[in-house]
């Protein structure tokens, strides 16, 4: 299969967006399918798994560039002749793939992962909210097929009038997020600098941006026994550390790879605190490593986090719900043992080997309903006049 990805973010950019498309270009090739990236020039490598990397002009947003719409969209898709468009997180950039892949007769699959709507509703922009959804909606409406990673997104695409909807996760890196990481010597040494005194680690991972809300960190001060220790920056930094003044916080800065697994292999509790995710890659990171997480009842979260099971489900906005979960995970040594292994048992069916092959399923399903429909006969299934 020959497959056109479009996405509004790529290498060097690393966000959850960028992930999933590498995942998904690696899965491709390790299986023989054929493909190419357009991407925003934002130093982006010149191919990734062997694949070809194209690039359109950007422009610079909250420190992540944003691919602008350029007539060299449609002739990249055109040379390359693919069988389907894959468009992650489609906004500007992505829609103008969809509508060129729609002129071309090319079937195309859009990934929803960004809560553009949910950003306008958090800052309180009145009208701009309705606008953004009236956005998303232009752009999946033209796409054969819109995959949610979460039921609440598909209920949000579904309240907004988004019919061709259909759900597709997240994988996880099973083996660099192992419960079994906690016994490396780099696992050991963070372990030693974080929690000096034996306390119990409570950790967050991800950018420190205004929509992740870690303010609601100040919850826990006072509470004994803890450290907390921060993957990540953002332009929130400033302000996330103002809040958390004289708490006990390490801030590890951005982490990957094999420095990131170490980082959740020293954890005893991960908090994700934000209401606005369409996932929780994360947290499911977190449950591979083990460890058990506390995060509000919104957004993806509700699907991966069972409550009493492998975590808590905070009420949002209730930071003393929050406080009592985290409290009662830091008291209950064996709770937090157990609940990380339930974590571990609830994402081995989420490889990403298994969910990419799930991917291409999806593309099979719409490139073979846009052959059917060209084969139809002109007016098969109208009535008589």
């Amino acid at each position: 299969m020959r497959v056109a990805v479009i996405s509004e973010s790529f290498l060097p950019t690393v966000n959850g967006v960028t992930t999933s498309v590498c995942r998904v270009l690696d899965y491709l090739a390790a299986h023989g399918h054929d493909a190419m990236i357009i991407a925003p020039d934002a130093g982006a490598p010149r191919e990734y798994a062997g694949y070809r990397v194209h690039t359109v002009p950007a422009m610079a947003y909250r420190q992540f560039p944003v691919g602008l719409p350029s007539p060299q969209v449609q002739r990249l898709l055109a040379d390359f002749q693919p069988d389907v468009l894959h468009a992650a997180s489609p906004f500007l950039l992505g829609a103008q793939g969809i509508a060129a892949a729609n002129r071309l007769g090319v079937p195309s699959v859009a990934v929803f992962q960004t809560d553009v709507a949910g950003y306008a509703r958090r800052n309180h922009l009145g009208l701009a909210t309705s606008l953004a959804w009236r956005l998303v909606r232009w752009v999946h409406d033209g796409a054969d097929l819109t995959l949610a990673p979460s039921s609440a997104a598909m209920t949000d695409l579904r309240a907004v009038g988004i019919e061709r909807i259909d759900r597709w996760g997240r994988g996880v890196d099973l083996e660099r997020y192992h419960p079994n990481n906690r016994f490396l010597q780099g696992a050991r040494e963070l372990r030693e600098r974080l929690s000096p005194d034996g306390e119990v680690v409570v950790g967050y991972v991800g950018r420190i941006a205004p929509e992740k809300q870690l303010e609601r960190f100040r919850a826990l001060r006072g509470m004994p026994g803890i450290r907390i220790a921060l993957v990540g920056d953002g332009p929130s930094v400033a302000f996330i550390k103002r809040e958390l003044r004289g708490m006990p916080v390490t801030w590890l800065g951005r982490l990957g790879g094999t420095d990131l697994a170490m980082a959740y292999a020293s954890f005893d509790v991960f908090v994700h605190a934000g209401t606005e995710e369409t996932f929780g890659q994360t947290v499911q990171e977190a449950h591979a490593s083990g460890v058990p997480v506390v995060a509000p009842r919104a957004g993806g979260p509700i699907d991966l986090v069972r409550h009493g099971e492998n975590g808590f489900l905070f009420t949002a906005d209730d930071e003393r719900e929050l406080r009592a979960h985290v409290q009662q995970l830091v008291t209950d040594a064996p709770a937090r043992r157990r609940m990380g292994e339930a974590g571990r048992r609830g994402v081995l069916g989420r490889s990403w080997e298994t969910l990419c092959a799930d991917l291409v399923g999806h593309y099979e399903i719409v490139v073979g309903e846009r052959a059917a429909a060209r084969r139809a006969p002109v007016g098969v299934g109208a009535g008589p006049e």
